[in-house]
């Protein structure tokens, strides 16, 4: 079933998002008076294809990773082309209009998002209310005078609603150096004060960085019964011989009161053998166990296989968070404008090494998240398709020869200089971007896989 929902979901999120793109591009070439020869989604054999009455060719085609749209252009062809069709072939437009064409299906994408946002806005969403839980001692956040009960209301000066938010802003000043300010109101008190956290190349170069628990804050969560409800069917605990419904008692001689002191004995001991205490119908059992390990070399955890009954949320610490329409629009353009800064910044730090390459995700991953966000609903399916939206629409305005950035920067070059460059720079721009382009691909590939 996950495979299905994986496969679905990037069936369908790159369907929406390509041909989103692809539409821009073709609508803006149309009234700009250019012929469009063929509209693809997809590359490879055509499964289905049809005419319009303008002659343009609309093609879904078998490899689902991309598309196009070829219009008429004198550059790209051996055949002659009819003197009446001239007028209408994209190299004899002028610049301006090929610079509002090329832009057009990264342009599209953002629009796209907005739309995406501006649905979830209305939509509505219930978050938990950011309460700090527990503050690890030693930790960043304790030497800011961070403590448990308190309820984070901003980040750096941007107002917060939930944990997401709280993470988005922490995400952005991965590898810095600097200060965090973050308000906070104590428990028991409307009044807000701030605290700053010190930060010295933050988690530079980290390959999975969790921004909220690397400074030592646990968010609140409900007490929880350690008491198996899951166990994984190839996990140690079921090899060992737990069973559903047994309570917890003891780790390696700690009593467990909670799930949570579970977690953190069994977090760093990745590989280990451990002896485990058990109530069983009334009774104590003792069960070594030799712990997985999962995640890789740098940050390998502790892996038990087991799950607990999930407890249930006290109502005052969940916020419903909507808006109105017109509303929505002001939340929906922030949202797009904040995740595009975002993702210009982290491609600018992968660049300098402040953010380490193994972040970088490719198709395998795209479809693990495509899969997972179409399970939990159509808010999360949407949400994911508005951020894979922006990074296809910030990628593709990069200034690299092959993408339409580097179209863009061509163009815009020919504009001031009042002639176009050279074809023989142009092919070399071709090559390289060519070669940037497969790298990354490449290196996304390899991320995916050792994920995986």
């Amino acid at each position: 079933m996950n495979m299905l929902y994986m496969v679905c979901g990037l069936l369908v999120a790159l369907g929406v998002l390509v041909t989103f793109h692809e539409f821009g591009h073709f609508w803006v070439a149309r009234r700009c008076g250019v012929k469009v020869l063929r509209f693809s989604v997809g590359f490879g054999t055509p499964l289905v294809r049809w005419h319009d009455r303008h002659g343009t060719e609309f093609v879904v085609a078998a490899i689902p990773l991309g598309g196009y749209v070829k219009m008429l252009d004198e550059r790209e062809t051996d055949a002659h082309i009819a003197t009446e069709d001239l007028p209408f072939a994209f190299n004899r437009k002028p610049v301006l209009q090929r610079i509002a064409i090329v832009s057009a299906g990264p342009i599209a994408n953002f629009l796209l998002a907005i739309f995406f946002f501006w649905v979830l806005a209305m939509m509505g969403s219930q978050q938990v209310r950011p309460v700090i839980g527990a503050v690890e001692p030693q930790s960043l956040a304790a030497q800011a005078g961070l403590a448990a009960g308190q309820e984070i209301v901003a980040v750096d000066g941007e107002r917060t609603t939930g944990w997401s938010n709280i993470g988005l802003q922490l995400v952005r000043r991965l590898g810095e150096s600097g200060q965090i300010a973050v308000q906070v109101i104590e428990p028991g008190s409307t009044s807000e004060t701030t605290h700053t956290v010190q930060l010295q190349d933050w988690l530079k170069g980290a390959d999975e960085p969790d921004p909220i628990s690397s400074l030592g804050i646990r968010p609140w969560r409900p007490a929880i019964e350690p008491i198996i409800a899951t166990l994984d069917p190839d996990g140690p605990g079921q090899a060992a011989g737990l069973k559903v419904g047994d309570r917890l008692l003891t780790l390696d001689g700690v009593a467990l009161d909670e799930w949570q002191q579970l977690i953190d004995g069994v977090r760093p001991r990745a590989g280990q053998r451990v002896m485990l205490v058990v109530q069983r119908d009334g009774h104590p059992v003792e069960l070594p166990i030799t712990l997985a390990a999962k995640g890789n070399d740098k940050a390998q955890a502790g892996y038990l296989g087991a799950g607990p009954q999930v407890g249930e949320w006290p109502a005052d610490m969940l916020r419903e968070v909507s808006f109105g329409p017109l509303e929505s629009v002001s939340e929906a353009l922030k949202r797009t404008w904040t995740m595009s800064l975002l993702t210009l910044d982290s491609l600018k730090k992968m660049l300098f090494g402040e953010l380490s390459v193994k972040n970088l995700s490719g198709p395998i991953t795209i479809a693990k998240v495509a899969g997972a966000s179409a399970q939990s609903g159509v808010g999360d399916f949407l949400n994911f398709l508005a951020y894979l939206s922006i990074s296809l629409g910030v990628l593709n305005l990069l200034p690299i020869p092959v993408l339409d950035g580097g179209h863009l920067l061509f163009y815009l070059i020919e504009w001031v200089r009042g002639r176009p460059v050279s074809e023989r720079v142009q092919g070399w721009g071709m090559q390289i971007g060519i070669s940037l382009v497969v790298g990354v691909m490449l290196l996304a590939l390899v991320n995916d896989l050792s994920r995986f």
